[in-house]
């Protein structure tokens, strides 16, 4: 498992390394449970060669013994990369565990060092280990880390049928993955538990999610789970437009139908991060960040009980990319990062809120805005006319019982706007 916590500072407070050396003076080197006699030669050299040895205790215990001066990472994690550029161009060696660059330490060094300063030794990632010790196709598994992350962000990848591989964050966290299992309808499905991988200590135990009792689990743990759905589990499809129901709401929801055409409107693409202004429930922001694990999505929200709610939505469906912000349109938007893609729910008419979206908006970024009311439709004919782009009414009707029979009721229409930035 890698043990490093995402939890890092922002690239800004700690400088990159400038320029010269430009030859290879950091070494990060991947170590597995059984420590020395798992590293090849060459990381072996490097490290009996390095001046300072960075690393967890339990990375310092493993490569013991070691010659060079030693420095446990201090707390909070970031304090240690300056330790680190502090070091530059004498040799200077990171440990970590298994596949530095897999959810490891790696990537964020990485950003500081230029690649040609870096030579690493990876050791296999515990997806590997887990996926070699049940003889499953790696490429065929969902791989997630909760190391350091929202449980949730394992509930995308719960469909029938599916082999999943988590990091786990320590000792408890198959237990409430057995937890969150059973209450999504899951309880059928295989848990395995697969201790300190690679070791002395290597242990791996199996059961059910329903009949989960393991017990004194170390830290240092992965969970493999193949899940095996009842008829009613709550499985979250691939395709957008959820059903209402399975949103809490007060009435402020953009409708199934609706929200599907929106997220066809603004078109996410791998990554990019949206701007949902007048979040309410937060479907639409939590259906962009389904469509893709990098997706981000900002929601403004003026009401803290709809802001709650919205947080409750996208904590039940895993979509623990959605950050709402408590705050009123435009003067929220001010220091946010700029949207690839922005939605108006509602407010689109407030003084404002279009000229500060549309001017923070990236080049080739899409703006939707929605409209139920003859003002706000007006405003959308005005945008049309300033920036032309596709604009819509979607009408849907829905079958409703009328006394001991059923006939269509109509919801209100919806005028759509959709503007892509120059």
């Amino acid at each position: 498992m890698n043990s490093f916590s995402p939890n890092s500072a922002p690239e800004s407070t700690v400088p990159r390394s400038g320029a010269a050396p430009g030859r290879p003076w950091l070494t990060i080197i991947g170590i597995g449970e059984d420590g020395r006699a798992g590293l090849s030669a060459a990381a072996l050299a490097a490290l009996d060669g390095a001046k300072l040895v960075i690393g967890g205790a339990r990375h310092l215990d493993l490569a013991a013994p070691l010659s060079a001066r030693t420095l446990a990472w201090p707390s909070p994690f970031s304090d240690g990369y300056g330790l680190v550029l502090e070091r530059r161009g004498e040799p200077t060696c990171v440990l970590a565990t298994g596949d530095p660059f897999q959810y490891g330490i790696g990537a964020e060094l990485a950003r500081l060092v230029p690649a040609e300063e870096i030579v690493s030794f990876p050791q296999p990632s515990a997806f590997s280990l887990a996926a070699a010790r049940l003889g499953w196709s790696l490429p065929e598994c969902d791989c997630v880390s909760l190391h350091g992350r929202a449980l949730e962000r394992v509930v995308p990848s719960l469909q029938p049928g599916a082999r999943i591989i988590a990091l786990s964050w320590d000792g408890s966290t198959p237990g409430r993955l057995a937890e969150l299992l059973k209450a999504r309808g899951l309880g059928s499905s295989t848990v395995t538990v697969l201790e300190a991988m690679g070791g002395s200590r290597e242990r791996i135990r199996s059961t059910t999610a329903a009949g989960f009792a393991i017990a004194d689990i170390a830290p240092l743990n992965s969970v493999a789970i193949e899940v095996a759905a009842a008829d009613d589990a709550r499985i979250v499809p691939l395709a957008p437009g959820l059903p209402d129901t399975w949103f809490e709401n007060d009435g402020q929801l953009t409708k199934a139908e609706i929200r599907a055409l929106t997220l066809a409107a603004l078109a996410p693409r791998a990554g990019e991060l949206l701007w949902d202004i007048g979040a309410g429930a937060g479907s639409v922001g939590i259906e962009w960040c389904l469509r893709h694990p990098r997706n981000r999505c900002i929601g403004i929200e003026e009401r803290e009980d709809r802001a709650e709610r919205a947080r409750r939505n996208a904590a039940d469906l895993g979509a623990t990319a959605l950050e709402i912000r408590l705050g009123r349109a435009p003067e929220a938007l001010t220091g946010l990062p700029s949207p690839d893609a922005v939605f108006v729910g509602g407010g689109a008419s407030e003084p404002g809120i279009f000229d500060a979206a549309w001017t923070a908006l990236r080049p080739g970024g899409r703006l939707v805005v929605n409209a139920v009311t003859l003002e706000t439709e007006t405003l959308l004919g005005t945008l049309h006319a300033r920036h032309g782009g596709l604009m819509r009414r979607l009408a849907v009707s829905r079958l409703d019982r009328i006394g001991a029979m059923h006939g269509w009721r109509a919801a209100m229409p919806v005028t759509q706007w959709v503007g892509t930035k120059p």
